[in-house]
C-alpha cells in the first residue's frame, strides 16, 4: 500500500520544538521590556510562548496516540458493536455516504487531502487569528481545545478499528486507493495510530474552530465557518476513517467542555464582583437616649 508522506511531527520532534518556542518567547519578552532596540520582542515573545504551549499539547496528543495502540482483535470487536448499534438505531450507513465519493476520483482525492490536512491547518489558523485579533478570548478557546482533546485521547485508549478495516461492512479504504493514506500497516510503530477511531478528534477540533469564530468574530459572514465541521463529518465518514458514532461522541465531548467552561467562567466572574457594604443600622438603645 502506498503511503502519503506524513508531514506531521513526531511527539519527540514536537517536544523539542515546543521547548525552543517557549524559551525563545520568554527571552524575547524579557529582553523587549528592558532594551529599546528589542521592543518588538514584547509583541513577538508572547506569540512564540503561546505557540510553544500549543505545540506542547500537540506533542501530548501524538504521544497518547502511540500509547493508545491496542490489540487488533479487540479493536475489531468494538467496531462491530458500534456498527450493529448504529444499524439498530437506524443511522445512515457509512457505505451510502462513501458511494457519493467512489464514482468521482477527483472528489475522492480532495476528501482524502481534507482529512489529512484541514483538521490541524484550520485549527492553527484559528488560534493565530484569535491570538492576534481577539486576545481576550484566546485563553478560553485554547483551554477548551486542550480539554476536549484530552478527553478524546482518554476515550481512544479503548481500541476501535475504523470502518475501512472492519471485515464485511463494504467500506473501502479511500485514501489507500489513491495513494494518499497517512497510515502505515496495522501494528507498525510508524505513522498515525489507526485503531483509535472513537472518537473523531477531527470532528472535535472542527467544532471548536466553528465555535471560536462564531462567538469571537463580529463579521456577518462568520456563520459560514459552520461549513467546516459539516464537511469534516462528511469527509471522515466518506473516506472510511470514522463512524457516525465517532462524530456524535466528539460533538458531545465539545458540548460538555464548552458548557462547563462557560459555567466556571460565569461563577468566577460573579465571585470577583465586590459585594456592597451595608451601613450598620443605629442601635435601639442609642435611639432611645437621643429621644
Amino acid at each position: 500500500m502506498k503511503i502519503m508522506a506524513n508531514l506531521m511531527l513526531s511527539w519527540q520532534q514536537a517536544v523539542l520544538l515546543a521547548l525552543g518556542l517557549g524559551v525563545a518567547g520568554v527571552l524575547l519578552l524579557r529582553v523587549g521590556r528592558v532594551a529599546w532596540a528589542w521592543r518588538w520582542g514584547v509583541h513577538v515573545g508572547p506569540f512564540l510562548r503561546e505557540a510553544g504551549v500549543v505545540v506542547g499539547l500537540y506533542a501530548l496528543w501524538q504521544l497518547a496516540g502511540n500509547l493508545a495502540q491496542g490489540g487488533y482483535h479487540q479493536a475489531i470487536a468494538h467496531a462491530q458493536w458500534i456498527w450493529q448499534t448504529e444499524r439498530t438505531l437506524r443511522l445512515p450507513s457509512e457505505v451510502d455516504v462513501q458511494r457519493l465519493l467512489l464514482p468521482h476520483p477527483l472528489l475522492s482525492e480532495i476528501a482524502n487531502l481534507y482529512y489529512a490536512t484541514m483538521h490541524f491547518g484550520l485549527l492553527i489558523a484559528m488560534l493565530i487569528w484569535l491570538f492576534a485579533r481577539h486576545r481576550d478570548g484566546y485563553p478560553g478557546v485554547r483551554n477548551a481545545m486542550a480539554a476536549s482533546t484530552a478527553i478524546c485521547l482518554l476515550v481512544s485508549f479503548i481500541p476501535v478499528a475504523p470502518p475501512r478495516l472492519l471485515p464485511g461492512d463494504g467500506v473501502v479504504d479511500l485514501a489507500a486507493r489513491y495513494g494518499e493514506s497517512v497510515y502505515s500497516a496495522v501494528g507498525s510503530a510508524a505513522g498515525a495510530d489507526q485503531l483509535s477511531a472513537m472518537p473523531s478528534v477531527h470532528v472535535a477540533w472542527s467544532i471548536i474552530v466553528a465555535w471560536a469564530v462564531i462567538t469571537r468574530s463580529t463579521s456577518r459572514w462568520r456563520w459560514l465557518i459552520l461549513i467546516h465541521p459539516l464537511i469534516t463529518v462528511f469527509v471522515v465518514v466518506g473516506t472510511g476513517n470514522h463512524y457516525w458514532a465517532d462524530a456524535l461522541v466528539a460533538a458531545a465531548i465539545d458540548a460538555v467542555v464548552i458548557s462547563t467552561g462557560a459555567l466556571l467562567t460565569s461563577r468566577f466572574r460573579a465571585a470577583r464582583v465586590p459585594q456592597p457594604v451595608s451601613e450598620p443600622e443605629p442601635s435601639t438603645a442609642g435611639s432611645a437616649r437621643r429621644s
